[in-house]
């Protein structure tokens, strides 16, 4: 019998990471994505269906049809900047859907969820490192959408049983060690694929946004988390919850910060290219320092990073956008040869 996981967003950056893991765990997932941000390309591991969270009675045909055993919910806008200018968007797009996907999993029997949340929740530190008892202020819409999810799961798994695990990330980052699959954002906001495409001569530059925070060397420090590693601590809160595990959330981080001048330090250090960097002001609500005390997913998960030292994320990722430079070169080139 076929293990299904529904996999909604299983076409953008995390959730097609996710999806070759639970692949490589004996699952099929099933991905779901309306290809707003995803990429049909990256779905590689099972079956794609494009459709919307808003469509509710799709979400239960799919759902009944696959006979899925749970869910991994991905889909979600996820831009800081654009939550502050549209909260009306984020609301909308983060919260109204996925409570259609919830209805839609009681509807037809669906139990178990994980659900991508983020260290965004907490707001701004009160102390680092972080711990999941830290308070929860989100500063900005994007952070106050996945809280309010995080609240709604603990109400529906009082009413209708769903047993949920959420799953609190500090940064992503990296790209598949096999290459299969990697980071590729339109617009992209993410420090590293930033930092790389200034090197390859993508963009003239990099900017350092705050120079004087108290920190080492001025930057903002930030714990990043590798893709690969995300992506099994999302298997293993599946297999918590198929294994009659309760409700729990955790943070996914190492531990350990890298400031915005290491990382550009370390692209320029593997990748042999020099990285134009610019120094910007600092950013409205940007903290510090952000970096996670993990301890929780260990203990309740057995999750331990395997990727996630700066050296192995960045050179993941450089190879990723190395080889989509020579991908799109070779198109180029053939569109003039043709």
């Amino acid at each position: 019998m076929a293990h299904n996981i529904l996999v909604t967003g299983g076409a953008g950056y995390i959730g097609s990471h996710a999806c070759k893991a639970l692949a490589a765990a004996g699952f099929t997932p099933i991905t779901l994505d309306n290809l707003v941000y995803g990429h049909e390309w990256a779905v590689q591991w099972g079956p794609f269906i494009k459709a919307d969270l808003a469509e509710r009675a799709r979400l239960r045909d799919v759902l009944c049809e696959y006979q899925v055993e749970a869910v991994m919910h991905f889909a979600a806008y996820a831009y800081v900047g654009e939550s502050m200018q549209d909260p009306g968007k984020y609301f909308q797009n983060n919260v109204t859907t996925t409570i259609n996907l919830l209805d839609a999993m009681v509807d037809c029997g669906v139990r178990n969820i994980v659900f991508s949340s983020t260290c965004a929740t907490y707001g701004m530190p009160e102390r680092v490192p972080i711990d999941e008892d830290h308070p929860q202020c989100p500063v900005n819409p994007y952070g106050e959408s996945k809280l309010f999810i995080e609240r709604a799961l603990r109400w529906y798994g009082v009413a209708h049983d769903i047993r949920s695990v959420s799953l609190r990330y500090f940064n992503a980052a990296g790209a598949d060690p096999d290459g299969e699959v990697g980071e590729d954002h339109d617009p992209e906001t993410h420090l590293i694929p930033l930092v790389i495409q200034a090197a390859l001569g993508y963009r003239p530059n990099v900017k350092i946004f705050g120079t004087d925070y108290p920190t080492p060397d001025g930057s903002a420090v930030r714990d990043y988390i590798h893709v690969t590693d995300l992506a099994s601590a999302h298997v293993k809160a599946l297999q918590h919850l198929q294994d009659g595990g309760d409700r729990t959330f955790l943070n996914l981080g190492t531990g350990n910060g890298y400031s915005v001048r290491e990382v550009i330090d370390t692209v320029a250090k593997i990748g042999g290219r020099k990285v134009h960097a610019i120094k910007a002001s600092r950013r409205a609500g940007d903290p510090a320092m952000l970096v996670a005390q993990p301890g929780m997913a260990a203990k309740r998960l057995g999750w331990v990073p395997r990727y996630s030292d700066l050296d192995t994320i960045v050179t993941t990722a450089l190879r990723w956008h190395e080889s989509r430079l020579a991908e799109d070169q070779a198109l180029a080139l053939r569109a003039l040869t043709a």
